[in-house]
Parts: C-alpha cells; structure tokens; sequence
C-alpha cells in the first residue's frame, strides 16, 4: 500500500492518496487536485475511487473536479442528499487494487460522516488505516456544535459512540488519518502531529479518557467560533462546487483600472506586511496577509463582489489564488501591476494607518484615554493573559460587531503579532473610523518587552 498525505497549508486539511496494483483512491480531496494526478503518474496508478467523509465545512471540495478530470466514482455518507455521487453505508466494501475498504458510519461531527477503513487481505485481515475525517484528530475530537444547542447532547453521544464503538476496537496499531490538524477550525485544540494510532489517541487523547457523561458535559460546554462562510462551503459541497479545470490566472491592472475597479464595488485586498500596510495603502483596501487568507478571507469578504490582489512585488501569485479558490472566492479580478509602489508613483491617493510599538503603547497608556481592543482568538486571551484595561472582540466577529465601539473616539487594536490587528485596523477604517492605531508586535512583543499581564 502507497499512502500519502495532502496537507492544505493554512486551512489545516488533509487530504489522502493511496494505491495499490496500479489503482488509487483520494480521500476527501481539495478542489485545486492537480496534486493528486500528479502522485497516480508518480506511481503509475489510476484514480477510481473518491471518498468523501463528510459534507466539509472549511473548504470547497475538490471531487468534482477529479472525477471530471479521471472518471473517478464519488461516494459520500448516506444521510445527506448530495447532488452527486454515491451513498455508502456502514459495512459497505470497495476494492483499490488488493486494498479492501471498509464503510464506517461515524456520525457525530456531522449526521452524513463517514470513516473508512483499509486493510490489505492478501496479507492480514487486520486493518492498516482508518480515515476518520472530522470524527477523531490527534489530540482531539471533532466539533459537535452544527446540530444546534438544543441537539447538542444527542450530536455528543453520536460521535461518542462513533469513536467507543467503531474506531477504537479496529485495534491499536491502526493508523489514524484525520482530515484535519493542529489550527483546524474544526477541532478546538487538535495536537500538532504528523501521524497518530489508534492506540496513542486512546492512551493520550484527553476526550478518549472521559466517560460519557462527561465527555457529553465537556461537549456541551465547547464554544466555537462560527465563520460566516461555513453556510457557503455546506451549500456549495452539498450541491457540488463549480467546476473549474484549471485555476483562475487574474491579469494585471493598473492603477486607473483598480480606481475603476473600487467605484463598481470590488473587494481590494492588500497581501502585505502590517508595516507594509502602515505605511501606506489603496484606500479602503482590506489588509489580509497572504498566510491569513486561508483563515479569515471566509470572515472578512463577500462572496458577491470580485477581489482585486495587492503587494509589493507580485510573487506566487497563484499561490494566492489558490488561496482563495479553495474558500470559493473564484472571481479574482486582477492584480496591481508594478505593485504598491506603483500606485504611489501614479500620484494616485494613499492611506495610511496609524502604527504604535508596544513602548509607545505604554507610553500612551499613562497618558491619554482610549480604547484599547484586543481581537485574538478568546482562547488565547484566557490562555495567555491580556493587556490591562483591554476589551475584547475576535477579529472575524468585528464586521458584525461594529456598533459596539464608537467612532468619535481612537481605537488602539492588538493581537498576537500583528497580522490580526492589522486586518482589524483596515475594517475600522473601511466602516468610517478614523481614529485607528495598529499595535506592531501585538501581545508577543508587549510580553517579550516584560510589560504587565493580566489574567494570568
């Protein structure tokens, strides 16, 4: 058996490609899948199978577009009507070669989830590999929450059984292939590992050591950010994502045309640095760095308006794209030729944004009065501590929340480096506040200056 790991960077997914005898299989593959045809010609094998372990809501899948491009049958969990495909059910067997693949219902993360077991009969009857999707992560369990809070218990007791009863008597040396890892959206606190067993995640795994009146309690009490594109990607994977072919390949623009581009309503995103950003910017531009897309593109912009791309120099644009692609923003209009700097030698207007160390922090602190927002994930505001007198909004929460901050006042924004606060200072700025500051550094460099902490 050949078995390889497709990690999406950003997006915390995996993806699998596995083969036996000149046949291969993908699980829960990406939409960009030029991957995976390259790995079946590295090892001269043919793509027939495509697995689906559920219907995924933190990318667009890519099994459409595979089986477009390999003839590939789809097979997804038998709860859910899927607009394409096959519905499998517990029991239900598939042969790759020598490989036999087994149909696990494991319920929980969602009603339609899937596992699939693989086993090599030519030599043992034994499993090999279980691919668990979002059902068990290394060092976690998947989230129990899209049920709604009145099914939460019933969702609970789903994926407690779906691990108990399905998973952990395959055995402990069977391997374990999560559709996701450690920064997942889709776990609260998945371990940053590369592989893991079914024996380690019930020797180590803290959800396997609860019984099940309190792995439902723990459960119930989990509070999860809900991206608001989590509804598209549903819609989209329920319903099969447009297909492709090849990925968007947006032109260059100049500044003019981008000018143009704003008065009809496109998004412009601006890929750089916060200090980048600082310095200077398309007004109105979102400040979205290009390792942040994957991770908040989903909160921050509408699905029903292009996307203008600025940097500096325009390198791997389309890794960028690719980016974007797999949240399903498709319609990527164009980029700034030249980059910033050339639309600030086109005398066009520039913005810029209001940047403060964490020594002028400080400094101001004893000072002046302001509001000091801090919009890191709340788990790390409540693991790591915080800065005295510091409200708290999560960043991709700030557009909805917006009236609860006033405009007559300055808003001196931090987060864990940066990057975060810069986004959050852009969408002040576009929502008409004027008064915005970026904290460079964020929490990291007021903790490494040995400034005070509280809530630690």
């Amino acid at each position: 058996m050949i078995l390889r790991k497709v990690t999406s960077e950003g997006l915390s997914h995996n993806s699998y490609f596995f083969s036996d005898g000149g046949h291969a299989a993908v699980v829960d593959p990406r939409r960009d899948c030029q991957v995976y045809l390259d790995l079946a010609s590295e090892f001269r094998a043919h793509i027939t199978h495509i697995f689906e372990t559920h219907r995924n809501e933190d990318y667009v899948t890519g099994s459409l577009e595979l089986t477009q491009r390999t003839g590939a049958a789809i097979y997804h969990g038998a709860p859910m009507d899927f607009a394409f495909g096959y519905p499998v059910v517990e029991g239900m067997r598939f042969r790759v070669g020598r490989l036999e693949c087994t149909v696990l219902e494991t319920p929980g993360h969602t009603r339609e989830s899937i596992s699939l077991v693989v086993s090599d009969p030519a030599i043992s009857p034994d499993p090999m590999v279980v691919f668990t999707g979002d059902a068990l992560f290394a060092g976690d369990v998947g989230r129990t929450d899209f049920f709604g809070p009145e099914r939460a218990e019933w969702a609970a007791n789903m994926l407690y059984d779906s691990i108990h009863k399905k998973i952990l008597p395959l055995g402990d040396g069977v391997i374990v292939c999560p559709a996701h890892g450690a920064g997942s959206v889709c776990g609260g606190d998945i371990s940053d590992q590369e592989y893991t067993t079914v024996g380690f995640e019930r020797l180590h795994n803290p959800f396997l050591q609860l019984e099940r009146k309190d792995f439902i309690a723990r459960k119930k009490g989990e509070n999860h950010y809900l991206p608001p594109y989590f509804a598209m990607m549903e819609k989209l994977n329920r319903a099969g994502p447009p297909l492709l072919s090849h990925l968007p390949n947006p032109g260059p623009l100049t500044p003019q045309e981008i000018e143009e581009r704003i008065r009809a309503g496109d998004q412009v995103v601006d890929i750089r640095t916060p200090e980048a950003y600082g310095g200077g910017h398309v007004p109105g531009s979102i400040s979205l760095w290009r390792d942040g897309i994957p991770s908040f593109a989903g909160w921050v912009l509408s699905y029903d308006r292009p996307i203008v791309i600025v940097d500096d120099f325009n390198l791997d644009l389309p890794a960028v794209v690719r980016r974007f692609v797999r949240l399903g923003y498709d319609t990527i209009r164009g980029y700034l030729a030249g980059g910033f700097p050339r639309w600030s030698a086109s005398g066009k207007p520039v913005q810029g944004l209001d940047v403060w160390s964490v020594h002028t922090l400080r400094e101001a602190m004893e000072k002046e009065r302001f509001i000091l927002l801090d919009v890191r994930d709340i788990g790390n505001r409540v693991g790591a501590g915080y800065i005295m007198g510091s409200r708290h909004i999560w960043v991709g929460e700030l557009p909805t929340r917006l009236s609860e901050l006033p405009k007559n006042q300055r808003i001196v924004v931090y987060c864990d480096a940066g990057y975060k606060g810069s986004l959050a200072a852009s969408l002040l700025r576009s929502a008409g506040f004027e008064k915005v500051v970026n904290v460079l550094g964020g929490f990291s460099a007021w903790k490494s200056a040995g400034f005070p902490v509280e809530g630690k």
